[in-house]
């Protein structure tokens, strides 16, 4: 990654802007002015319209009236690292990899965690139009996404959790702090969202890039439901920084990277079924294993505890159709589906992906073993978490008015990884 100096973010007056980039088999024009995405980590349609009966949206209220405002459609698995990914390059997670926080290493046998741009395949957005000499920022709110999403990018790439310790040889900029004029915030907080966008804000008001991806923390959602004091003044919180971005003349586009579902029952326990430990019972301790692939190392969220689970048959003869008939026979498995029609439906990788996957009910996290998961991180919360096809609808919206053309592409199909090209593309 470039330092500051060379990214350039400092445009010079009457520079070209003809031309663009084509990623991923979309061709996308360079920005006629600045362009900012906001992935809101978390923001299911019931948030927005909580915030909209409590007049707490003013900014994406105005979106929808003179804009555009719609339903999307996340990619699946409905968790963190697949669809931020799935934004930035525009693309499923069959064409760039990501499949999941947490995945099996078919090859070694190994459990990996995602924190770094390895498990990714395909080029960025940002990275693309980075290398053509466009200026080009992406802040997240977690640092094991910046590193993904920086991936080859020629500019600034930096997260709110490591705020403090940025430099111009790594994230391609120094003095964040300063720069936004306050303290790092906790990892923990609805501040760690507010700082990405006040980062944003700075950042366009100094140096004007080209093109902005600024990728918020889901943690408010995960703590409290829609209408909740608390949710609808962090919607207040965000709506206020979008109206700055606007104000600023880009072209804002806001589209979030999956809803959010309490999986807990009527006594506050969280509504889980451990598959691990069904099939342990039914095919013998090792037969089997099933790996969460929303674990990721902010285990408060959610206590890797979501609404799909991937199963792999890990020793020879076990017979997958059987096992296949035991998880649709549980409670709380909403569907299972073999590899290869996994792959079809979701549009994952088909190396990545499990013997057989497994999506829960609505209301329903599915588990491995009951041992694997320390529900002491909840802290005695709710657990509210995704990874289900009922947190797969979420909202899109673009500051300005489509072109015709576009308005009807939106009515017949339209996926949260489209907002690049509608924002660029498809907006007068």
């Amino acid at each position: 990654m470039k330092s500051a100096a060379g990214t350039g973010l400092r445009r010079e007056p009457g520079r070209p802007r003809e031309g663009g980039v084509t990623v991923n088999g979309r061709v996308l024009p360079w920005p006629r002015r600045p362009t900012v995405v906001v992935c809101f980590d978390g923001c299911d349609p019931a948030y927005i319209e909580a915030a909209r009966a409590a007049e707490m949206i003013p900014t994406l209220d105005r979106m929808a009236r003179d804009g555009f405002s719609a339903i999307s459609a996340a990619a699946m698995p409905t968790f963190t690292n697949p669809n931020n990914v799935s934004i930035v390059c525009g693309a499923p997670p069959a064409v760039h990899g990501v499949s999941g926080n947490y995945y099996l290493d078919r090859e070694t046998g190994r459990e990996v965690m995602m924190t770094d741009a390895t498990p990714l395949r395909a080029p960025t957005i940002l990275a693309r139009f980075s290398q053509a000499g466009a200026g080009v920022v992406a802040i997240t709110a977690k640092d094991k996404l910046r590193k993904a999403l920086g991936k080859d990018l020629r500019g600034i790439a930096f997260s709110a959790e490591h705020a403090a310790s940025v430099s111009a040889a790594e994230h391609g900029i120094t003095g964040v702090l300063d720069l936004v004029g306050r303290p790092e915030p906790d990892q923990y907080s609805a501040d760690l969202s507010l700082f990405v966008l006040d980062a944003g804000i700075a950042l366009l008001r100094t140096r004007r890039p080209d093109l902005m991806y600024l990728s918020l923390s889901d943690y408010v959602q995960h703590k409290y439901a829609p209408g909740a004091p608390e949710a609808n003044a962090f919607m207040r919180d965000v709506d206020e920084r979008l109206a700055a971005l606007v104000a600023l003349d880009a072209a804002v586009g806001v589209v979030a990277d999956h809803g959010m579902t309490d999986m807990a029952l009527p006594d506050g326990r969280p509504n889980v079924l451990y598959l691990g430990d069904r099939l342990d019972e039914a095919f013998g301790e090792g037969a089997t294993r099933v790996i969460c692939p929303i674990t990721d190392p902010f285990v408060r969220h959610h206590g890797a505890l979501g609404g799909f689970v991937r199963v792999h048959l890990m020793r020879p003869g076990v017979d997958r159709e059987a096992v296949l008939r035991h998880v649709r026979s549980l409670p709380g498995v909403g569907l299972a589906l073999v590899r290869e029609e996994a792959c079809a439906r979701f549009e994952t990788p088909f190396d990545r992906e499990g013997d057989i996957a497994v999506v829960g009910e609505r209301g329903r996290a599915i588990g491995a073993r009951a041992v694997d998961h320390d529900l002491s991180q909840l802290a005695g919360e709710r657990l509210r978490s995704h990874g289900s096809l009922a947190e797969q609808p979420v909202p899109f919206f673009v500051s300005r008015a489509l072109t015709p053309e576009y308005a009807a592409r939106a009515r017949s199909s339209l996926r949260n990884f489209d907002i690049f090209e509608y924002v660029l593309n498809g907006t007068h």
